[in-house]
């Protein structure tokens, strides 16, 4: 993914390309917070949490193939999400994400946040912000595709919290970009 400037969303645009806009912005943000680092950047925490920016990388990987595949479409988890017992090692994506080379997570997350984009674009052809969720675990009361991009806005903003706090703990970077 482009490590650019995060743009911000239009400031009179209609509904969707307001949600898609934040969405956009804040991947960007997570991408600047954790681009250019090597694997010790990745590795670093701010104690007394264990949270590193390889491990908030990949849990936004599957939270990307989660929301934008399993629970709009209903599509079961690819690899390597597929291959984890999760009630075993609830929390592997942190943990393995921090042991990995920062490139290899990077580039999982770059894919998943493709495959989220491509479904998104499917979404809003067949039924708009208001197609609904098609995972059967919500029953009688799926979220719409709505729901499903600000629950996403809302879980990448937290994130880049977090991501502020610990890069800025690595090398003193602060900010949600590069100056314009």
């Amino acid at each position: 993914m482009d490590q650019h400037v995060p743009t911000e969303p239009p400031v009179a645009g209609d509904e969707t390309s307001t949600l898609l806009g934040e969405l956009e912005r804040v991947r960007a943000v997570v991408a600047w917070k954790t681009g250019g680092l090597d694997a010790e950047g990745m590795r670093a925490t701010v104690p007394p949490s264990d949270l590193t920016l390889g491990g908030l990388l990949k849990h936004l990987a599957v939270v990307e193939d989660d929301y934008f595949g399993r629970r709009l479409w209903g599509r079961p988890l690819g690899p390597p999400w597929d291959a984890i017992d999760w009630e075993a090692d609830p929390n592997w994506e942190f943990r393995t994400g921090a042991e990995e080379p920062p490139e290899e997570v990077r580039a999982l997350w770059g894919a998943s946040v493709e495959r989220s984009r491509a479904a998104v674009s499917e979404a809003l052809a067949g039924g708009g912000l208001d197609q609904l969720c098609r995972d059967a675990s919500f029953g009688d009361d799926p979220p719409s595709l709505r729901r499903i991009l600000v629950d996403m806005i809302e879980e990448y903003a937290r994130h880049a919290g977090h991501a502020d706090l610990i890069r800025e703990s690595v090398d003193g970077l602060t900010g949600e970009g590069p100056p314009r």
